[in-house]
């Protein structure tokens, strides 16, 4: 089985190269790695020539433009990555056959619900990133979901032991601070690297050994809600039990319109993992304890 992996070095990518099965219903795994320097996102010709040149049975594509105050300022830059990436993959699949796995992000939606969102509810994005985001899975859906070639999965406040993410940051912060404000109104989950790489591979081995279908929307992230607050109070105490840092920072509460950022945030993003734990039959750990794997994996 072939594998077109983009982002191979960011934070989901290596956590997929690291739990890579070596087989797939007795199929060798070869994983084709590709980042930013050997096939430019941005670049819709590159994007096509791949899926030519490599034909792979599966695209994972963990690969985006993720950066929500950027994406503001480089509107064009975002919808190049996170929307004409995928619409020219979907293009290619089509031509030359194989499957997308699509990586997307809660910030499709608007955070008005009260409840956990569910893969069926309809997007309505309040920032650039989530529009480009959404305006990926609106082509994949048009392309491939008639002809059940694509799955797009979405998460929630991804985390892990590399790349940019809020438990470094907070780890450092907790290292260099005595205080630190964290906004404490937007409700969500923290999502690991290590346990969204696993429902990916599950996923692909599903659809494989049992010919099943492609499931079209599905949603992932660890157990619980919280707030960014209470992630950051998480952070530090097992941080400072671990011997990561000495002594953990004074966290204190602010509210998000206090927050020096000029993009719409969604308020609550809980997104509703119940059918891809049934389908792919897995247990989904509460996020103190992913948080503290990737702590432990830091020590």
């Amino acid at each position: 089985m072939k594998i077109l992996l983009t982002g191979s070095t960011g934070q989901l990518g290596r956590a997929l190269l690291i739990s890579a099965p070596k087989n797939i219903d007795n199929n060798p795994v070869q994983v084709i790695e590709t980042t930013r320097s050997s096939l430019d996102l941005a670049n819709s010709k590159a994007c096509f020539l791949a899926v030519e040149d490599y034909r792979p049975d599966w695209i994972i594509n963990a690969a985006a433009f993720t950066s929500v105050e950027d994406a503001e300022k480089n509107p064009d830059l975002a919808f190049a990555v996170n929307a004409e990436a995928p619409k020219v993959f979907s293009e290619g699949l089509l031509k030359f056959g194989g499957k997308l796995l699509h990586l997307s992000t809660d910030f499709v939606f608007d955070g008005k619900n009260c409840f956990p969102y569910s893969p069926s509810d309809e997007r309505n994005p309040l920032n650039i990133y989530g529009k480009s985001k959404a305006a990926g899975e609106q082509a994949i859906e048009d392309l491939l979901h008639p002809i059940q070639q694509a799955t797009i999965l979405r998460t929630s406040w991804l985390m892990g032991p590399i790349g940019k993410n809020f438990l470094l940051t907070m780890l450092k912060f907790h290292e260099e601070r005595n205080e630190i404000s964290v906004v404490a109104d937007e409700i969500g989950c923290p999502t690991s690297t290590y346990t969204l790489a696993n429902v990916c591979w599950k996923l692909l081995e599903l659809q494989h050994s049992k010919n099943k279908n492609s499931l079209k929307y599905l949603h992932w992230s660890d157990s619980g809600i919280t707030t960014w607050y209470d992630v950051a109070l998480k952070i530090g105490e097992l941080a400072q039990n671990l011997g990561l840092i000495s002594q953990m920072a004074r966290v204190i509460p602010i509210k998000s319109i206090d927050y020096p950022s000029l993009v719409k945030r969604p308020r609550y993003s809980v997104l509703n993992s119940e059918n891809t734990i049934n389908q792919l039959s897995l247990n989904n750990v509460h996020w103190h304890f992913t948080i503290e794997n990737i702590l432990k994996s830091l020590t």
